[in-house]
């Protein structure tokens, strides 16, 4: 081999290496997100990327070495308190690699898993650490992982989460499953100046608990009480575990066009959206179990569209009282805001399929419209939203209080004045279906709604006579 030819094989591995530096995977951003029962770990890469991971004892410790990639995100910084890691530190390989270690204080079950670019998204490395032992200093109430934008302070105010009373002489609160849209690391819809959906959710979900659980009768709780991730069906379950009367799931979404404007409420549809915006606002919601990595990686979930077909066969009686309850909130929000439009849409939004809870999805705007974002930007007016949602609510349970409540009691007692009772028609409804529902008889409904026969009209209102 001549000098020549050995050089330009030198230059050529030379090339090559250079080209395979060139092209390793750079983790540009690494987040820690706290949730009650587990902490999640979140990678964000500018490429796909190749991995390896192992677990070490003595002392415990994850390991992941992500191949031929280089970190440029900062380590030193992450919100570890009341999580089981106690310290994360990196190191490149020889082989172009980088090590990252998690230090373990208590002991954990990993799931760890990529995640395609997608929804907004980079393409993610996710690593779940779930809590087999609560970690030290461990509280009830977890607090966000990342400090606030200025604009979005309000989410730090400290309010009365919790229901007072659970039961008064026997008689149960009416509790209501509060559900602030999106969390961790997906913000939700991002309006101008960077106003993130998740922080308004949360400001108006906790100034609505706080005045639910003002109200006597009344009981309310969070579905997740930080900024962390909750799946869509998991919200729905801890709904059902509370044993809620009414979920209700507060959001402030955009839409293609900054136009589009005004305050929406959404009921399930078991057939399809009443709108092209319904459909797209749906669309949106459901696709954050992708952002947060459901669905599409654990096979956990695989009979969910039988489940979901199964659901949708038990909700009538449901979806009827979910359209009630809109319909009274939708009223009240009329009052103080802009409507998108004058009725309850419906839409499949999968955060609504639960077989035996009525359930409603508020817009609370369109953060993608810059007035609109302006004003949900600030506690004032998000103060104003929460009580004209809360007003609706009450209306709605005035007129109708669910069976064994207090509230029913005092209402039959005579203590308070409860609200003529309405029920407007949706597809499927029949008038021995209504009586059985209410817990009167037909002729009754009849003679009080002057009806010549039993036929009843779609988005026909009858008034409801007292037991």
């Amino acid at each position: 081999m001549t000098l020549r030819n050995l050089s330009l094989g030198i230059l050529s591995i030379a090339l090559m290496l250079f080209g395979a530096w060139a092209q390793a995977a750079d983790i540009y951003g690494v987040r820690v997100w706290r949730a009650p029962d587990h902490t999640r770990v979140v990678f964000d890469l500018k490429s796909p990327v190749t991995y390896q991971f192992s677990e070490a004892s003595n002392p415990d410790r994850l390991i992941i070495d992500f191949k031929r990639s280089k970190l440029s995100a900062n380590l030193s910084s992450l919100a570890l308190a009341n999580t089981p890691i106690s310290a994360v530190r990196s190191s490149g390989q020889a082989n172009g690699d980088v090590r990252v270690v998690f230090d373990l204080r208590a002991k954990v079950s990993t799931k760890v898993f990529a995640l395609k670019a997608g929804s907004g998204q980079a393409d993610r490395v996710v690593v779940d650490l779930y809590d087999q032992t609560q970690p030290q200093n461990q509280t009830s109430q977890i607090a966000p992982a990342t400090q606030p934008a200025p604009a979005q302070a309000a989410t730090q105010q400290t309010v009365n989460t919790q229901p007072a009373v659970q039961e008064i002489s026997g008689k149960s609160n009416i509790m209501i499953a509060v559900d602030a849209g999106h969390g961790g690391e997906d913000p939700g819809a991002i309006g101008p100046n960077k106003v993130r959906e998740k922080d308004i959710t949360m400001a108006i979900s906790k100034e609505l608990v706080a005045l639910i659980n003002k109200e006597p009768g009344f009981s309310a709780r969070l579905t997740r009480t930080g900024d962390y991730f909750v799946p869509l069906k998991k919200r729905r379950d801890i709904a059902r575990q509370m044993k809620a009367d009414l979920f209700v799931s507060i959001h402030a979404d955009a839409f293609t066009r900054p136009q589009a404007r005004g305050a929406s409420v959404f009921a399930l549809s078991r057939t399809g959206a009443t709108s092209e915006t319904a459909r797209f606002l749906a669309q949106r919601e459901n696709e954050a179990d992708l952002i947060g990595g459901v669905g599409n990686i654990s096979l956990d979930d695989k009979d969910e569209v039988l489940a979901g077909v199964l659901v949708d066969l038990s909700m009538t009686a449901t979806l009827n009282s979910s359209l009630q309850v809109g319909a009274h909130v939708l009223r009240s929000m009329g009052g103080m805001a802009h409507l998108h439009k004058k009725h309850v849409e419906q839409a499949g939004f999968m955060v609504l399929k639960s077989p035996d809870v009525p359930s409603i999805l508020v817009e609370t705007g369109f953060i993608s419209n810059p007035e609109e974002s302006r004003k949900l930007a600030t506690p004032a007016y998000r103060n104003q939203m929460a009580r004209a949602v809360f007003n609706g609510i009450k209306q709605h349970f005035l007129q109708a209080p669910p069976a064994g409540t207090l509230l029913a009691s005092r209402i039959q007692s005579g203590q308070i004045k409860g609200i003529e009772r309405t029920h407007t028609i949706v597809s499927g409804d029949t008038l021995s279906g209504i009586a059985a529902r209410y817990g009167v008889s037909t002729h009754s409904i009849a003679r009080t709604n002057n009806m010549k026969d039993t036929q009843v009209r779609l988005g026909q209102t009858l008034k409801i006579p007292a037991h």
